[in-house]
């Protein structure tokens, strides 16, 4: 859309894009982002974390959605990308999870907390 504003960022050779004006499920932006670019973004060390904690302090909502997912079957967090989860910055025990449906967002503190999957978020994609 014309009034969707775009901040691309070249990094480790994987191009995003931040929606400030988009608000979807976590489900939502998943599709969202494979059928328009790659997929959610996902956070492997720490110039990735602060890159979008740059993005997240100017969304239109408090929480930005990440590409990671709980599950209840493995009892684990994973990146939709099938990077191991070996960077993380959990706000407190945000990544102890007690049912399922949960996927993970970034706060505009840049921490990483756990949200229903059926709350509606900005998001920020991988574009290639």
């Amino acid at each position: 859309s014309l009034n969707l504003r775009r901040v691309r960022r070249i990094y480790n050779k994987v191009c995003y894009q931040a929606s400030r004006l988009k608000l979807m499920t976590w489900e939502e932006a998943v599709n969202y982002c494979r059928e328009n670019h790659r997929d959610l973004v996902s956070i492997t060390d720490l110039h990735q974390q602060r890159w979008v904690e740059a993005r997240v302090k100017n969304a239109s909502t408090d929480h930005v959605w990440l590409g990671l997912r709980y599950t209840c079957l493995m009892d684990l967090w994973f990146w939709l990308n099938d990077n191991l989860v070996t960077y993380e910055n959990w706000a407190h025990s945000d990544g102890e999870c007690d049912r399922c449906y949960y996927a993970a967002a970034m706060n505009k503190s840049g921490k990483w907390v756990k949200k229903a999957d059926t709350e509606k978020f900005n998001f920020i994609c991988a574009l290639k």
